[in-house]
């Protein structure tokens, strides 16, 4: 364990510091892709009073060292941010490594995020953010001191590494044979310390490693090994042997249909880790400056070398599981374990779409369908907010957020015109700050962020002029939208309906100009408030007119137009039946399986139930075939799928050109598994689970269902089983909340505690409680028939 203690904790926001530090930058460095290099300062000190503390940050990725000490346990520091405007800087009490009289301190660096390559190989982006890679650092006599001990200048020397190459897509070249030698001095660059945040967030650490559950060798001598679980982080390596000998480590998610290693996934991202060794005894090695996404790995050796022990590492910024949901199905739960492993791997300082391929970028559609999820799965409150900020950063002057954040293209935006604007993706800067109040009560972050909100709000409207929103279909139009992404077609001689971008992007005009002008109520905006609901009416107006037949048909009759319109009440009370009619039909009509896609499907279950469709809602979600969420459980899945037909029932890989298989957006189904079948979610009008709403959705199928989340007004609990009709339901009210319990039109008989009641109890004691009712489930809809071909594009 390392006796350097970070100082800052994940929701603490200490003030910004006074920096005395230069920028330097190691004159030994030869530019992207070359050997990684260090900054070093012998120092002497008179008297070490232990509390002394290190503040450092660095342009690319940074290691310290004290004596020959690691500093703190954090990884890929400084962390990525919108480097040019936002750059984030550790503080380490380091007064257990320092000592009376001569002191050394090395920093290592590397190209990290700054300028290894990022976007995919195509048009790949390097030195997104800069073409240097420096280090800044204080050292002080005690936290909040302004006795400064040591600060970077022009007087550090420099040299290379041991670490010959890396990259984030890349992975990591590690020659042990060397030692870092002073090879060249320094430089100061120009550098505006006002760029200078304290970290917002807890860096990655490692998780619990995962051991080798098989291991085989192919017809070429390599050894695959598998961990049994995907995940995002690094192998580490025991091994012995003969120095020059070369060990070299490739990554795969999945394997081929022969059952062979396979990462042609990964497009151009080399994901290889190559190690050289010293010939010193036993030596023990992971990864500095890098990561990987992977379940697989296929190691060989060159020369004279055995591999004592491999472990695979998993990283992340969230390291704390502060959910669980348990029932009678274990496709089911391991959907839910899924889950919680893609957030895991994906939260990596940033939300990320994936961890493996030539892309890893912070999506901003993802991450604002699966915001909900995220917060009840871990506590994110801080790892948002940091994201958050960087989004404003990102954010265009007309008010367009990027669809990737932080943007690498909005520094070089040569191969990637107007890479932002997307409806459903830009939104993420109002859905996330408002799950942020939800979970949390954070209203500071609404308040904040309130004017980059309703910049995006009217940037969505400009892109027509007008209430109905029609992007271009070019990419990089102003206002080019995603639509629904990956929403299943069908077969091409016979296809299904699909949502146009119109209809996408004018129902999330209508649910962005509404809940902003909610936001603005909550921070005390009435003048915005007003003027963005008088919008949101005229859109809905619109829309009825536009996309709602006299009959009560949608215009695009599929699945996420039903679900959108029924879910933010866009359907006219006089169409209702008939649009339920509609929406069941479209179900039907894919022999109830998924038809939705990246925005269509969270809002698909919670949709069905509250037009009473709590049935067929089960159904869609429990059947095995492709698409649906169980399908990729049963096909051998550890994390959540990209695609919803990424391996086929043959087990053949489909489109290698775009198929991870650890991408969190169809996980947000858990936010319905706790918050629907569980029954348990924050109440917008006393949120941070002050008051928690108890409404359980009843699939007998699942009984017994059982479920927790770790809130900030303590634990919430759920379970219940059903008996015949008998239903007992056990619910736990936080200490410091209170509960509000809504029944069901059809649960009959309902006593509370002993007592009968009826519709809705509020003010509900923090504590146990008990519920029992009767409930006659609804009798199954489909019959299943021969499977459909519903893949996607």
């Amino acid at each position: 364990m390392n006796d350097a203690v970070a100082l800052h904790t994940q929701n603490s926001e200490p003030a910004r510091l006074d920096w005395t530090a230069a920028m330097v930058r190691p004159l030994a460095d030869q530019g992207v892709g070359t050997p990684a290099s260090f900054v070093a300062k012998s120092f002497s000190l008179d008297t070490v009073g232990g509390s002394e503390v290190l503040h450092i940050s660095a342009l690319g990725l940074y290691r310290a060292f004290i004596n020959g000490q690691r500093v703190g346990n954090d990884l890929l520091t400084p962390g990525w941010t919108c480097y040019d405007q936002r750059l984030s800087y550790q503080s380490y009490n380091v007064g257990p490594l320092l000592r009376a009289g001569e002191n050394r301190i090395e920093i290592w660096l590397a190209d990290g995020w700054l300028r290894s390559q990022m976007m995919w190989g195509q048009a790949p982006i390097f030195n997104a953010w800069g073409d240097r890679i420096a280090a800044i650092a204080e050292l002080r006599a005690a936290p909040g001191s302004d006795s400064t001990l040591l600060v970077t200048d022009a007087s550090w020397e420099s040299g290379e590494l041991p670490v010959r190459k890396s990259g984030i897509y890349f992975g990591e070249v590690f020659d042990a044979r060397m030692e870092p030698v002073v090879s060249a001095g320094t430089e100061v660059l120009p550098f505006d310390t006002g760029v200078l945040v304290p970290h917002e967030t807890t860096p990655p650490r490692e998780l619990e490693p995962l051991k080798v559950v098989k291991s085989w060798t192919d017809a070429e001598g390599r050894t695959v090994y598998d961990f049994g679980q995907n995940a995002g982080g690094n192998v580490a390596l025991t091994v012995e042997g003969e120095a020059g000998a070369h060990i070299v480590v490739e990554h795969g998610e999945v394997l081929d249909q022969d059952g062979q290693f396979y990462n042609g996934n990964y497009r151009t991202a080399a994901a290889r880790i190559e190690y050289t060794l010293s010939g010193k005894g036993t030596e023990h090695y992971r990864p500095y400056f890098t990561f990987q996404g992977y379940r697989y790995v296929r190691v060989t050796i060159e020369g004279k070398a055995s591999l004592i022990d491999i472990v695979s590492v998993p990283i992340s910024s969230v390291t704390e599981v502060k959910a669980s949901f348990t029932s009678a199905n274990p496709l089911v739960d391991r959907l839910f374990l899924n889950t919680l492993w893609s957030q895991r791997a994906n939260f990596i300082e940033v939300p990320t779409d994936c961890p493996q391929r030539d892309e890893r970028l912070g999506w901003t559609g993802d991450a604002q369908v699966f915001a909900g999820t995220a917060c009840y799965l871990a506590d994110a409150q801080s790892f948002f907010r940091k994201w958050v900020r960087d989004l404003m950063v990102d954010q265009r002057e007309d008010g367009a957020v990027p669809h990737v954040c932080p943007d690498p293209t909005r520094l070089n935006p040569k191969d990637y015109p107007g890479f932002y604007g997307s409806t459903g993706w830009g939104d993420a800067i109002w859905m996330v700050p408002w799950q942020m109040y939800l979970h949390y009560g954070d209203a500071a972050i609404l308040k904040e962020v309130l004017p980059s909100m309703v910049k995006w709000v009217d940037f969505v409207w400009s892109i027509s002029n007008g209430p109905i929103v029609k992007p271009p279909r070019a990419w990089g139009g102003r206002g080019f939208s995603f639509g629904d992404w990956l929403q299943p077609g069908g077969p091409s001689a016979k296809p299904l309906p699909t949502i146009g971008d119109d209809a996408a992007a004018t129902l999330y005009l209508f649910i962005a100009s509404n809940q902003v002008a909610e936001i603005a109520r909550i921070v005390g905006d009435g003048s915005t408030a007003a003027r963005l609901a008088d919008m949101a009416a005229q859109v809905k107006t619109a829309f009825g007119h536009e996309f709602i037949t006299p009959s009560g048909r949608l215009a695009y009759d599929d699945q996420t137009s039903y679900a959108l319109a029924f879910l933010h009440d866009l359907i006219p009370e006089d169409k209702r039946e008939a649009a339920k009619a509609y929406f069941k039909n479209a179900i039907r009509r894919t022999d109830g399986r998924i038809g939705t896609g990246f925005i269509g499907t969270p809002a698909l279950l919670p949709a069905l139930v509250k037009i009473g469709e709590t049935g067929l809602a089960a159904e869609v979600f429990l059947q095995e075939e492709v698409p649906g969420w169980l399908y990729q459980v049963k096909m051998g899945a550890t994390t959540i799928w990209e695609r919803w037909d990424a391996i086929q029932p043959d087990g053949s890989i489909y489109n290698p050109q775009m198929n991870s298989y650890n991408h969190y957006a169809y996980g947000a189904v858990c936010q319905w598994l706790l918050e629907g079948v569980a029954g348990f979610r924050p109440d917008a009008d006393d949120p941070g689970f002050a008051t928690v709403i108890f409404e359980p959705v009843i699939v007998p199928d699942l009984s017994p269902v059982k479920a927790h989340h770790d809130s900030p007004r303590g634990r919430i609990a759920a379970e219940w089983t059903i008996d015949g009709d008998a239903v007992r339901y056990s619910f736990t009210v936080p200490a410091s909340g209170k509960g509000r319990l809504v029944l069901k039109s059809d649960y009959r008989n309902a006593e509370l505690d002993g007592k009968p009641v009826s519709g809705t109890m509020d003010g509900i004691a923090p504590g146990e409680h008990i519920l029992t009712f009767t409930y006659s489930a609804p009798a199954r809809t489909f019959e299943r028939g021969p499977s459909i071909n519903a893949r996607t594009p």
